[in-house]
C-alpha cells in the first residue's frame, strides 16, 4: 500500500546569550572571602504529537476477520427471526377455515413478489479517521548563581552586577502533514490512466 500522508516535524530553535554574576571593585585595597555557587539552567521539550486511528474506518471498507464473523452471524439471527415471524403467519392463515388452494396460492404470491420501499444510498468509509493531537510543550527552569562574600573595605567603592540571561526563539515547533497519495476516481474507468481488465484471458 502506497503512502498517502508525508508528516514533517520542525523542532524548536533557540539562542542563548548568559552573562555571569561579577563583582567590580576599585579603587581601594580590600581583603574579600567569596562563595560562588553555578547556577543552572534546563530545558525540558516535548515535540507535537499527531495520532491518526484508522481501524473503524478501514473496518466499514474491509471488515477484519472478527469483524466480518460477527456482521454474517447478526445478519443470519436476523434472517432466522424474520422467516420465523414468516411461518408463524402463513401457519397461522392456514389455521382458518376457507379455501386451502386459494391461501397456498396467495402466500406463494407473497413470498414471489418483488421488494419495494425506500432503498438507502450509503457511501464508504462510513466510520471517519479519528485524530488527536498533542501540542508541543517547553519548560525551562534557570536558578541564578549564588554569591556569598565577606568583604573588608578600608576604602572606596564596590559593585555587584548579577548575573542575566538572554534567550530568542529562531523558530517555533510545527507539524505539516501533506498528503502525497493520487485522487480516488469514482467509478474507476474516469481516471485519466485507467487500463479495463482483458476479460478474455
Amino acid at each position: 500500500m502506497e503512502q498517502l500522508l508525508k508528516i514533517t516535524t520542525i523542532p524548536l530553535e533557540y539562542q542563548l546569550k548568559i552573562q555571569n554574576a561579577r563583582l567590580e571593585y576599585s579603587n581601594s585595597t580590600a581583603s574579600l572571602d567569596m562563595d560562588r555557587t553555578p547556577g543552572e539552567f534546563s530545558i525540558k521539550s516535548r515535540p507535537a504529537k499527531l495520532n491518526l486511528d484508522t481501524y473503524e474506518a478501514r473496518n466499514s471498507v474491509v471488515p477484519t476477520l472478527k469483524r466480518s464473523i460477527s456482521q454474517t452471524a447478526q445478519k443470519g439471527l436476523q434472517a432466522a427471526q424474520q422467516a420465523t415471524a414468516q411461518y408463524a403467519q402463513e401457519g397461522q392463515q392456514l389455521l382458518k377455515p376457507g379455501d386451502g388452494g386459494e391461501l397456498l396460492g396467495q402466500i406463494f404470491r407473497q413470498r414471489t413478489q418483488m421488494p419495494t420501499g425506500e432503498f438507502q444510498l450509503g457511501f464508504i468509509p462510513s466510520a471517519p479517521v479519528n485524530i488527536t493531537y498533542q501540542e508541543p510543550d517547553l519548560t525551562l527552569n534557570y536558578e541564578m548563581d549564588k554569591l556569598t562574600f565577606d568583604l573588608k573595605v578600608a576604602q572606596g567603592d564596590f559593585q555587584f552586577i548579577p548575573g542575566n540571561i538572554e534567550m530568542s526563539i529562531t523558530q517555533h515547533p510545527d507539524v505539516h502533514i501533506e498528503y502525497v497519495g493520487d485522487p480516488l476516481y469514482v467509478p474507476p474507468s474516469a481516471a485519466p490512466n485507467y487500463k479495463p481488465l482483458d476479460v478474455r484471458a
